[in-house]
């Protein structure tokens, strides 16, 4: 049947059709159509939408995603036709009868996501299979393997490359900014490929959006890492292992993120960058991923294995996550603490130690320094101002300004101080709430939104101590955020009240 092409700007590949033409090829919402645009020899098949007003009958809306594989211009003809089901289909519903995928169907899924062939639905199907029945090795190394082959990959002619990854769910956990350019002061490669923030208050890309900017294609990436040694990056933008961007958006909402899958996501990664020696942050604690020390071996052998099979040679790190990295949550807050630290400021002790010890691992792995010596080969390199240097050579080469420093820093002009309301000490501190808070604030959207942790858990502190200070970009948001703080109690001073029962006097 043909149809006359109306343009729609609508961010997936699909395609409008009126309910009436709908039911004349025979398709409905969700279905799919073989749209055939005859003088370019060019076809594509679009996942199908409906609506009774939007265009006329005869005609067909393309939204823009698509028109690259058509080549039309409005007001040409193509020709539609009902589609079949992709054979992916049949692996994701042996996946939810609880079966195992073999190589290539594991590769034809994963094609299928990248390509948008799958509708939103169906990959949550696929993702939610994947957390209920699990993903033994096998699958994940094909899960692995078929993320890095639908993307971009980096291709170096000298080893080592060095990379690291942190598991997440500890806030201010900025250690990137200070590794990276310590482990390319040591004459190491580490071209490390970062993520936005998804349920916390800022990733490493949007840190480092700060002072330089963090998208680039991979040829990119790979010619800064050849000039400087090291860059800090948004992998978004790289389309390297793009299927792990396309599942991490479906993960989301649903607030899952199954164990394959999440092994899978980071040593693609890994592998799509070239790294052979890889060093995994896995902080352990009660608000964080992994709730105790045994889950945490556990994810290590796990990783472990995937890297022999990959050909990589890993180590893990279990830290210590029920407590903020530094003392500063947000964007600029946490670029500032971390420049601080390479010009030469002796604290946040937690920031600098965790970020030595994980660059010692990588130094001692590469060879770079003996066993037991990586940490003290990490510190003379911070210590000396050579990973001061690298950090600006970094910043200029993704075309930041390389002369920005601490203090030239500003957080949010609106500001609100959090005092202790009684003598005693911080007993507890909330990661959650702090992120929740945090994020109210504004951050990572806003970068000058955030919070600052004066006293963390275990700290002395006296009638009107500054406990925490907020920072936002505008003054509507730092009022949610101080209501939203009375409610969720980020922070507990020995002695204080938790709740007042009954909530209303009456009198």
């Amino acid at each position: 049947m043909k149809f006359s092409v109306k343009m729609i700007d609508i961010a997936n590949k699909g395609a409008l059709l009126h309910t009436a033409d709908a039911r004349k090829i025979r398709v409905r919402d969700g279905d799919r159509v073989q749209i055939i645009n005859e003088e370019a020899g060019k076809n594509a098949q679009a996942h199908v939408d409906t609506t009774g007003s939007l265009i006329e009958q005869g005609t067909i809306g393309i939204y823009r995603p698509l028109n690259p594989f058509l080549g039309v211009n409005e007001g040409e003809e193509v020709e539609v036709r009902c589609a079949d089901r992709p054979r992916s289909l049949t692996h994701i519903r042996k996946k939810m009868d609880g079966g195992r995928l073999a190589k290539d169907e594991m590769l034809q899924v994963t094609r299928d996501i990248v390509d948008e062939t799958l509708a939103p639905g169906e990959v949550t199907a696929f993702i939610t299979a994947s957390y209920i029945n699990g993903l033994d090795m096998d699958e994940t190394e094909y899960l692995t393997r078929a993320m890095v082959e639908t993307g971009d990959s980096l291709q170096f002619g000298t080893r080592p490359i060095v990379d690291k990854h942190s598991i997440g769910g500890v806030p201010g956990n900025k250690i990137s900014l200070l590794i990276v350019p310590i482990i390319a002061a040591s004459g190491l490669k580490i071209p490390k490929t970062s993520s936005r923030a998804i349920t916390g208050a800022g990733g490493t890309a949007d840190l480092m959006e700060v002072v330089a900017p963090v998208a680039f294609p991979a040829s990119e990436v790979q010619r800064m890492t050849e000039k400087v040694g090291g860059v800090i990056v948004w992998g978004g933008a790289t389309n390297i292992a793009p299927a792990d961007d396309r599942i991490i958006t479906y993960e989301y909402p649903l607030k899952i993120d199954a164990r394959g899958q999440m092994l899978a996501s980071v040593m693609a990664k890994k592998m799509a960058v070239g790294a052979n020696l890889v060093v995994i942050d896995i902080p352990v604690g009660r608000y964080t991923k992994v709730a105790d020390v045994q889950e945490g071996r556990k994810m290590a052998r796990e990783f472990m294995e995937l890297g022999e099979r990959l050909n990589m040679r890993v180590e893990c790190a279990l830290s210590y996550g029920e407590s903020l990295v530094g003392h500063t949550i947000g964007p600029i807050l946490e670029v500032q603490e971390a420049l601080a630290v390479l010009e030469g400021k002796r604290e946040p002790h937690s920031l600098i130690q965790k970020s030595l010890s994980l660059a010692g691992i990588a130094l001692e792995m590469a060879g770079k320094a003996g066993p037991g010596q990586g940490f003290a080969v990490a510190e003379d390199l911070l210590r000396s101002g050579k990973a001061l240097e690298k950090f600006r050579q970094i910043i200029e080469i993704q075309g930041g300004d390389p002369g920005v420093t601490a203090d030239s820093l500003t957080p949010g002009e609106h500001q609100f101080v959090v005092r202790a309301p009684q003598d005693g000490y911080v007993i507890e501190l909330h990661n959650r709430s702090l992120i929740t808070i945090a994020r109210t604030l504004g951050s990572p959207q806003d970068a000058g939104a955030g919070v600052v942790v004066h006293s963390k858990k275990g700290s002395r502190v006296r009638q009107g101590d500054p406990i925490l200070t907020f920072y936002a970009d505008r003054a509507w948001r730092l009022q949610s955020a101080i209501e939203a703080a009375r409610t969720l109690m980020p922070v507990v001073v020995e002695g204080m009240i938790l709740e007042r029962l009954p909530s209303e006097r009456w009198i």
